[in-house]
């Protein structure tokens, strides 16, 4: 609703354009946006996720030439979990066919929050001001000043926390490339994304990203934990502070169970709207239990 409402104020020949207009223009935006995405970026990380499956069976063997030599590594069962991790390679494409209705389900419920969405920019206005009304007038302001507070932290969070992993992706990819990285163009797109994880994502995707590089050189592994250690520090010290501000406010341990709540009940389209809803739920808090008038 903020780019439709700034879409609106926009004046065409005299005249400021309408809301059907707005939502009309915002929507093939990104429909093009998401095509330009699927035409350009996605065969890559296709091209990756195939060449990883055809490489992963024979890779095992290096992989567990490289844990023999750490220390204790007979202790832990490096045999057996080389044999368990080969059988769910070979058995990748079977759950893959078999899984097929299921990433069905989950893109008709992407499709069903697209309408939703697109319904509740054309309507919500009306759905909004029907429940201030059900407050009295006192209580009402209240509310309606506590709403555009969190209506303002939300987007403050979606627009920061999406510039971060874009970043974090753009510059892993580069990183990861001029390093010759094998299937550094996935490896890139996964740190990015798992940076909305506050933490553990990226420390778990780059200990994924460093064992990989040492499947070529322990020269190749540093280099990788060199380059995240440069990255974390300049986000922490100059990104962070830049594009997220101080306005947001919100704990790295709300954003994980907001993340894991939000699965556990509707699966992606949970996963979408948690962290803003937990916005949402840490305004109301803050307004009315822990500050309260």
């Amino acid at each position: 609703m903020p780019l439709v409402n700034r879409i609106t104020r926009v004046h065409f020949r005299g005249r400021r354009l309408s809301r059907l207009v707005a939502i009309i223009l915002l929507v093939v935006t990104v429909f093009v946006a998401l095509m330009l995405l699927f035409v350009l970026g996605l065969p890559p990380v296709i091209r990756d996720i195939h060449q990883f499956a055809e490489d992963l069976p024979e890779r095992i063997p290096a992989i567990v030439a490289h844990l023999k030599k750490l220390p204790l590594a007979d202790k832990f069962g490096v045999d057996s979990l080389a044999q368990r991790a080969e059988d769910a390679a070979s058995s990748t494409a079977s759950y893959l066919f078999a899984s097929f209705p299921l990433w069905m389900t989950r893109i008709f419920a992407l499709l069903t929050a697209f309408v939703l969405c697109i319904y509740f920019m054309l309507e919500g206005e009306y759905a909004y001001k029907w429940l201030l009304s059900l407050f009295t007038a006192g209580h009402r302001t209240r509310l309606q000043t506590t709403l555009a507070r969190a209506e303002k932290r939300m987007s403050k969070w979606l627009v920061g926390q999406g510039s971060l992993m874009l970043i974090l992706g753009v510059s892993s990819i580069t990183v990861f490339g001029l390093l010759r990285l094998r299937y550094f163009v996935l490896l890139g797109v996964l740190m990015g994304l798992m940076n909305i994880v506050p933490i553990a994502g990226g420390i778990v995707t780059i200990l994924v990203v460093g064992g990989v590089a040492a499947l070529d050189s322990w020269t190749k592994m540093a280099c990788v934990f060199a380059f995240y250690a440069i990255y974390i520090n300049i986000e922490n010290a100059i990104l962070t502070p830049r594009i997220m501000g101080s306005s947001v406010d919100l704990m790295g341990l709300t954003v994980l169970i907001a993340l894991l709540l939000g699965t556990a009940v509707a699966g992606v389209v949970g996963a979408l709207v948690a962290v803003p809803t937990a916005v949402l739920v840490t305004c109301l808090i803050d307004e009315y239990f822990v500050a309260p008038k």
